[in-house]
């Protein structure tokens, strides 16, 4: 009896569910696509000014994704998949 007991007691489970990870990979993701638009816009020549650097995509888009990116993360974090 007591062996039982001890193979139900060492039964090892998993904080989150599928539903968690598949939010955090979107929100990885959305993070990834934020840092990506940001990258580049630099001037070949250390010379030359390159204003496509202030440019929407830079500017205000990825930032934007960055942060939803993490938004989705605290989400996937604090959902119950239970419910």
């Amino acid at each position: 009896m007591s062996n039982k007991k001890q193979k139900t007691q060492n039964k090892t489970y998993f904080i989150f569910e599928k539903k968690n990870y598949k939010f955090m990979f979107i929100g990885l993701a959305v993070i990834a696509l934020g840092f990506i638009l940001m990258a580049g816009g630099g001037s070949d020549d250390p010379n030359t000014f390159n204003p496509a650097i202030y440019n929407f995509q830079r500017i205000r888009l990825a930032p934007t994704l960055v942060l939803l990116g993490f938004a989705i993360e605290v989400y996937a974090i604090l959902l119950n998949p239970k419910k």
